[in-house]
Formats: structure tokens, C-alpha cells, sequence
């Protein structure tokens, strides 16, 4: 059975955790949003990228989800004493983290597409997955918020990704988001053999809005998903995301808070939603077909359990 996985940087990690030990690894294939990428000091990030790689390579961070677990921040904090209001590192990045980024660094500034590179690096960390970037083209997320200035004027601005997510931590008053330059983009070849060549798409419970969203915003991928089955992995239980932004992002967007607002926003394309067992009440509301099962996954066992949940789910469907 081969998959194709839709991922963003939080969430769908672990279930692919889960899925990689369920399924054989080189039957994955996973394309990941790339619309958070960014220049920081000099460095060129692909945060959700490395993520993944990081993921399958046994190397992430579990307490963070993004970084090697066990690094070091000997640079980062060398860094400090040369702070200035235009020399400065946010984001804290650690010395292992950092050599992979220089890597990206090196081949993008070469002219290498940001495929090649992942490729690259997918094979030096020994991962059997086929991992994708959504495209090459630059894409970037902004978020487009309202604030006051210091005379108390409201005044619209838009944030590049990072700058609202790391540097503000989230905290601003959302109006809307967008996908700067998608209708421009081109998928990855390889990201549209794979849907072709998938039985079928799960989309994991990375947030909606700033992970799926982007990769959906690429025109010729939404159209190769929507002639597959697809399976949609809720990141929302009761009212409230598992994690990060999602919930504001959504009400930004005009969706509900819940499970019912993930289905309507993935309702041209999804055949299934999967949703945690707690929203099991909201099934009849729910305008496609459902799995409910534990999506909290805070261990290997349920990341497993999860991962069969949505395979069963499969051939469940294929037998009606």
C-alpha cells in the first residue's frame, strides 16, 4: 500500500511516527509546506522540511518538534554578545540544527532547486521515504493583522510567517492570510507522481490554515489530490487546537473551531475525517464520512494505533 502524506511541521510528525512502523517506509511519500521558509542571519530555513527529515531520521526534537534532540547551542548563544538592532537571532537554532540549515544554505545559494537539496539530504540521513517540498518556487505565508500605533491609530499590517509566529508568538489581532505568489507556483514533479501513485492521500493534523493550506494553494496539486481518496486527520478536539495557531487562523478564515469547521474547510477534497473519540456527539453534523479514534498522540502506542486506525479506515472504504 503506498500514502501520500500532506504535512506541515507540527502534528503530522507523529503520526508519521506512527505510520512508517505500520506501513513500509519506502510506500510513503510525503509533500510538506514550504511556505514558511525563511532567511535568518544569512541562513536559509525550511522548518517543516527539516522537521520531517528529522522525523524518519530519528533525530527530531520531541519536546520541541523542531530541532535534533540532544543538540548543543554553542553558536546561538555566542551570537548574543553581537546582538545589534539589525543583527539578531530569534529563533534559537542549535549547532547540529544549524549545520543541515548551512547545507540548504550552500546549495540554494548555488542555484540547486530546494527538491534536489531534500533529496540530498534524504539520502544522507538514510530515510527510505520519498519527501517532497510542495514546490520550488517561493511561496510565503502572511498574515495580515490589525494593531494600533503609539497615537492609537488602527493600522492594518502584514506579517511574514515568522515574523508572527516567532517574533510576535502568535499574539495579534488576525484578519486574513495569504499565500504570496501560489497562484504563480508549480508543484514538485515528484510530489504529483506520488499523489498519482498513491492508493491514497492523508492529510495529518498539522494546522489547516499555515500547513495544509499552502500546499493545497498550488494549483496542480490540489487538482492531482482531488482524484484521490483522502483522509483528513482533525488537529481540532472539543473547540480548541491540539496545538499552535490553528484556532485563531481558522476564525480568521471564517471556519469554526471544531471539527465541523475542519470539514467544511477540506470539503471539496476529503472522503473521511478522522476526529478524536471526545467529538464523537458532532458525527451527525459532520458531511462526510467519519473515523473516530484517539487522535492525542502522546506515545508511540497511539501514534501506531492511530496510524492503523486510518489504514483500516481505508480498506473500510474501498469495501463499500
Amino acid at each position: 500500500m503506498k500514502v501520500c502524506v500532506l504535512s506541515g511541521g507540527t502534528g503530522t510528525p507523529k503520526l508519521m511516527q506512527g505510520l512508517k512502523r505500520v506501513i513500509p517506509e519506502n510506500d510513503i511519500s510525503v509533500i510538506v509546506n514550504t511556505a514558511e521558509d525563511t532567511w535568518v542571519g544569512g541562513l536559509y530555513l525550511s522548518p517543516d522540511i527539516d522537521t520531517v527529515l528529522y522525523t524518519f531520521s530519528d533525530l527530531i526534537n520531541e519536546e520541541t518538534w523542531y530541532g535534533v534532540k540532544g543538540d548543543t547551542f554553542t553558536t546561538h548563544e555566542t551570537l548574543k554578545k553581537f546582538e545589534s538592532n539589525d543583527f539578531k537571532e530569534l529563533l534559537r537554532i542549535g549547532d547540529k540544527d544549524r549545520a543541515l540549515k548551512m547545507h540548504k544554505t550552500h546549495y540554494i545559494n548555488k542555484g540547486y532547486p530546494l527538491s534536489k537539496i531534500v533529496d540530498m539530504e534524504r539520502e544522507m540521513l538514510n530515510i527510505k521515504a520519498n519527501i517532497y517540498p510542495m514546490t520550488d518556487d517561493n511561496v510565503e505565508t502572511k498574515i495580515l493583522i490589525k494593531e494600533k500605533d503609539e497615537e492609537g491609530n488602527e493600522n492594518k499590517v502584514l506579517l511574514k510567517f515568522h515574523d508572527f509566529w516567532i517574533n510576535r508568538k502568535g499574539k495579534a489581532d488576525v484578519l486574513d492570510v495569504f499565500y504570496e505568489n501560489s497562484n504563480y507556483a508549480s508543484a514538485v514533479d515528484g510530489a504529483l507522481n506520488a499523489i498519482e501513485n498513491c492508493d491514497f492521500v492523508i492529510i495529518g493534523p498539522s494546522n489547516p490554515i499555515t500547513s495544509i493550506a499552502p500546499i493545497l494553494s498550488i494549483k496542480d496539486i490540489k487538482k492531482a489530490v482531488k482524484d484521490k481518496v483522502v483522509f483528513a486527520v482533525s488537529p481540532i478536539v472539543g473547540d480548541s487546537a491540539v496545538s499552535g495557531p490553528a484556532g485563531v487562523l481558522m476564525k480568521a478564515k471564517g471556519y469554526s473551531v471544531d471539527v465541523i469547521g475542519i470539514c467544511e474547510f477540506y470539503k471539496d477534497i476529503i472522503n473521511t475525517l478522522v476526529i478524536d473519540n471526545a467529538d464523537k456527539d458532532k458525527i451527525d453534523n459532520i458531511k462526510c464520512d467519519v473515523v473516530a479514534t484517539n487522535t492525542i498522540m502522546n506515545s508511540l502506542t497511539d501514534k501506531i494505533k492511530l496510524a492503523k486506525d486510518i489504514i483500516v479506515g481505508y480498506k473500510s472504504l474501498n469495501e463499500k
